[in-house]
């Protein structure tokens, strides 16, 4: 599978769709909040576009760009890059900070969904 195809499962967040996409969301949301110059983003990328593939329709996978959307990165106290929160009923429910192992990764989703 190619880059570009898992890419397809992963959603871009904003400020302006996050209450559509993340705070009303009936499944678990991962959150990837990166910015395109941070090397530690382009290493896990990867690791969370297996992660939305794998899940599939369990979960929905975002990720948000910080120097674009300062109002999310306020709200949610972001300060490095990347950092992964995970939202269940609109609420953070846990948080990963740094270039963490796909295993870390999932592990996060696992909580989230119980399993």
């Amino acid at each position: 599978m190619s880059d570009k195809d898992s890419d397809k499962h992963v959603v871009e967040i904003d400020d302006d769709n996050f209450s559509d996409l993340v705070a009303t969301s009936e499944v678990p949301v991962l959150v990837d909040f990166t910015a395109a110059w941070c090397g530690p983003c382009r290493t896990i990328a990867p690791h969370v576009a297996a992660v939305a593939t794998k899940y599939g329709e369990r979960i929905r996978v975002g990720k948000c760009d910080v120097d674009g959307n300062h109002e999310l990165v306020a709200r949610f106290d972001v300060r490095s890059m990347p950092t992964l929160l995970m939202f269940k009923d609109g609420k953070v429910t846990g948080q990963l900070v740094g270039a963490v192992p796909r295993a870390r990764i999932e592990a996060l989703v696992d909580a989230s969904l119980g399993v």
